[in-house]
């Protein structure tokens, strides 16, 4: 559910001093964020081209390089951009590329292009002039990002709270309760009310029948994403991975629970303490990269580190699509790694993307000894609504 704010009163009207100067990171987000929700193209498709920059293992965007792989060899090309990017960036479709790539004034025309898209994302400040892309630049890509996750999880739904049994004043209705001092009269039980007044036989509705509403709070949690962004996930499964974290943040947020991130591959490479902001996680998220290897020893353990100390739920969600690799003993050290969290008060979860019969015998056993969840899903599985699935089931 989307809220609005309601209209306040105006007490008094004080004159604001206009300033000289750059616009504060705050304006530069609400203007980027107008760009996007007024649908303008030219921001749409700079923020995406960004994003598929980050989700192919790229931090800049360089147009001659790119020109001078595609001539050489661009099937290699395509492997290394993708055909999302290649698009995004020449406007032209990446098999009518191939088909014209030799041809002399073509190549011409597709140089011009690339460049023109970097001249133009140069120009709105979003990348430098050596290609590298601009703070504002992950600002709006994590920005396009976040509204195409929202937009997908409105029309799907946002389904399921999780709730414990302490009781709290203002918490979800749960069971009833004698109606005493201090009970709000909206939280009266009506038909529980009547129903005892006439077991009792009473004409009327007397003071001792009052029933009310008990409550039930939802427990204080902290929940980490822990985002495989090793080299077999890089391109669309990596997208699809981050815009699951970006649900979970926006789900956990909203309900007071705090999240972090790890994003691992073959070290810890980016951490967010368990947080309530939600901007911060965003951004991290955008520019999680795709590399080489998958430690999840590593990663376990620096969870451990992570998770603020004291009594509260303390939930670790794995997402992968391999098998851990690096070390003399890669599989004896995550098992040891997950026995170590668990100790810890860490309970464990794992989504597992296509593993083979050893890779799921491993989540397994790591969910187990973590007090988990193993969720086995395939590469065109809806894994936004897997990870609110998990996070309901926390």
């Amino acid at each position: 559910m989307v809220a609005f704010d309601s209209p306040a009163a105006v007490e008094k009207l004080e004159r604001i001093e206009e300033a000289d100067g750059k616009l504060s990171s705050q304006d530069e987000e609400r203007k980027l964020m107008h760009s996007v929700l007024e649908n303008d193209k030219a921001s749409l498709d700079a923020g995406k081209l960004i994003n598929e920059s980050f989700n192919r293992g790229l931090s800049s965007f360089t147009p001659d390089m790119m020109f001078a792989q595609m001539v050489k060899n661009y099937s290699i090309a395509k492997q290394i951009y993708g055909e999302t990017l290649i698009k995004l960036a020449s406007g032209y479709n990446p098999d009518y590329i191939r088909k014209n790539i030799g041809i002399p004034e073509f190549r011409k025309e597709l140089r011009q292009r690339i460049a023109q898209t970097h001249q133009e994302l140069e120009h709105q400040g979003l990348v430098t002039g050596e290609g590298n892309f601009s703070e504002q630049g992950v600002t709006l890509a994590s920005l396009v990002l976040y509204t195409e996750e929202l937009d997908h999880l409105i029309s799907h739904g946002l389904a399921g709270e999780k709730a414990n049994k302490e009781k709290f004043l203002y918490g979800a209705r749960e069971g009833v309760k004698e109606f005493r001092k201090g009970d709000r009269y909206r939280d009266i039980a009506l038909r529980k009310s009547l129903k005892k007044a006439i077991r009792r036989s009473h004409r009327t509705l007397a003071p001792e029948d009052l029933q009310s509403f008990e409550k039930e709070s939802r427990g204080k949690a902290c929940i980490i994403y822990a985002l495989d962004a090793s080299g077999s996930m890089k391109g669309k499964k990596l997208e699809a991975c981050k815009k699951a974290g970006i649900a979970l943040a926006y789900k956990a947020i909203s309900e007071k629970d705090n999240v972090g991130l790890m994003v691992f591959g073959s070290d810890v490479k980016e951490t967010v303490e368990p947080t309530q902001d939600f901007m911060r996680l965003l951004l991290a998220i955008t520019k999680a990269k795709a590399s080489r290897e998958t430690d999840i020893a590593a990663t376990l353990q620096k969870a451990i580190e992570l998770f603020p100390s004291g009594e509260m739920t303390k939930h670790l969600i794995l997402i992968t699509d391999a098998l851990p690799t690096k070390g003399a003993e890669p599989e004896k050290l995550t098992l040891e790694g997950a026995s170590k969290a668990r100790n810890a008060g860490i309970t464990v979860s794992v989504i597992g993307i296509s593993l083979d019969e050893r890779g799921k015998e491993l989540a397994q056993k790591v969910s187990t000894i973590g007090n988990g969840r193993l969720w086995v899903v395939g590469e065109s599985d809806n894994y936004d609504q897997i990870v609110l699935q998990e996070y309901h089931a926390i």
